[in-house]
């Protein structure tokens, strides 16, 4: 057995602003042979938002219906009906804006690029972190994969105290793949400066030690390292591009072809897309996302799939696990050009009497790739012997109950809300109508966070929601 035990953050530190943080290890744990229920885990929270809602009919229909894809981690779920956001209605605007502004602050938004107040995320964050956070994690992660962009609350869903977004939006895969891992200063020399790109090959020496004949690691734990390069090199070479001019560099794919600023939101008209480039992009960016909160280098954040209000023109065939679902082509389906032709208009057009296929499809997709990134913090165990998804608190959202915006109360009234057990703060395994304001749910989750403050007016009198709590 080794001897030496490690901290539990041990940081390679390279050349610029590279920090890569080891995988979790026998010798970093405090029992190595067996898992501790009372070992000590970071207090992590993140908010999950995809665009557009779930209409409340189709909520009741549970895993039947378009929640199957959260089917296989529905025992860590709890999934909530009847999150009432009718109080943060702004008279003009439509539930898009307004319903995404709630989205984890349960306010209505302050302007077009603040939100009402702080999003839970940062309020158990200021709880836990009132100073800095600990060396070398990212104090905030704001991150997704979006094309609407007038208005800042409909992709971001991280806020501060006074509503200011609580870091930059990463929006492209090597955006937050240096937000992660760091970057190396640039070389003056064009040749040497992308051989010095991979952060990897600034660490490459400490690797070595801890993987070699002198390191203080057990076999296990040497193989896992190694392992764990593998698994950052080839998140590097997925997100940059092949425009290396010495063979030594690493070979890399072509950029990103999605569209970002400007040009994915021409006008507000909308922009194609298909299903395999959508899925692809965004799974990327959870990849990178959860890579970060395995390796302890993000404990609060957001991620974004799709924007409230997404427009997009969406094309191909649409599969879960093997069978075909759907087969996408909004433009041609719906007989019109530009915004008219988005996949947003499903949601205009329902009809709970209706078998609403098309919506049905679409809501469906975005289930399977919030599942998707859900399903990657299952994967990885700790200390306490759960996985990252049931010691976090993670909460999905989205911005709407209906989506036909011809009536305010039933739009923001049955936003559809799952979160995590938080550590066994909170009950999983169970579909409840909470029949409950969002600001209330909200600070039952802060209150069982163990969080001095609360979200919303000083003296307004808060009710505890506790069909939420274990």
């Amino acid at each position: 057995m080794p001897s030496q035990r490690m901290h539990r953050r041990t940081l390679l530190r390279g050349l610029g602003t590279v920090a890569i943080a080891l995988p979790a290890l026998e010798e970093m744990m405090l029992q190595s042979a067996v898992a501790s229920p009372t070992a000590e885990v970071p207090v992590r929270a993140f908010n999950v938002f995809f665009g557009l809602g779930i209409p409340a009919p189709l909520q009741d229909e549970g895993m039947d219906g378009v929640f199957e894809p959260l089917g296989p981690l529905a025992d860590k779920l709890l999934l909530m009906r009847g999150v009432d956001h009718v109080r943060c209605d702004e008279s003009g605007i439509n539930a898009h804006f307004d319903g995404a502004s709630a989205s984890f602050t349960a306010e209505p938004p302050d302007g077009e690029a603040k939100a009402g107040g702080p999003s839970i995320d940062q309020v158990i964050r200021k709880q836990y972190h009132p100073g800095s956070m600990p060396n070398g994690i990212v104090p905030t992660l704001v991150a997704g994969t979006f094309f609407r962009r007038s208005r800042v609350s409909r992709f971001v869903h991280s806020y501060n105290a006074d509503g200011t977004v609580a870091a930059t939006m990463q929006e492209k895969p090597r955006d937050l793949f240096d937000r992660v891992f760091g970057t190396i200063d640039a070389a003056d020399d064009a040749k040497q400066r992308r051989i010095d790109r991979s952060v990897l090959d600034s660490v490459v020496q400490q690797y070595k030690f801890y993987t070699g004949a002198n390191s203080p690691l057990g076999n296990a734990s040497r193989n896992r390292i190694a392992d764990h390069l593998e698994r950052i090199r080839e998140y590097e070479t997925r997100v940059y591009s092949n425009d290396a001019v010495d063979p030594r560099a690493p070979k890399m794919p072509a950029a990103s072809e999605m569209a970002h600023g400007g040009a994915a939101d021409p006008g507000g008209e909308g922009i194609d897309m298909h299903i395999d480039d959508l899925s692809r992009e965004w799974r990327l960016m959870a990849d990178l996302y959860a890579m970060a909160i395995q390796l302890d280098r993000v404990r609060f954040g957001s991620l974004t799939f799709l924007a409230a209000g997404e427009r997009l023109r969406m094309k191909g065939q649409y599969k879960y696990n093997g069978r075909l679902v759907y087969e996408f082509n909004d433009q041609q389906e719906l007989g019109k050009s530009g915004s008219a032709g988005c996949s947003h208009e499903w949601w205009h057009k329902f009809n709970p009497q209706k078998d609403n296929k098309q919506l049905r499809a679409h809501a469906h997709m975005k289930m399977r790739e919030v599942a998707y990134f859900l399903g990657l913090l299952d994967e990885t165990n700790e200390a306490n012997g759960k996985s990252i998804l049931e010691n976090s608190c993670i909460t999905v959202s989205t911005e709407s109950g209906d989506g036909r915006h011809n009536d305010v109360k039933r739009e923001l009234s049955g936003v559809f809300h799952a979160i995590t057990s938080a550590g066994g703060r909170f009950k999983t395994g169970q579909q409840i109508q909470v029949g409950a304001e969002g600001l209330d749910v909200y600070n039952t989750m802060l209150a069982g966070m163990g969080c001095e403050q609360r979200l919303g007016p000083g003296k307004r009198e808060h009710q505890m929601v506790d069909s939420i709590l274990s």
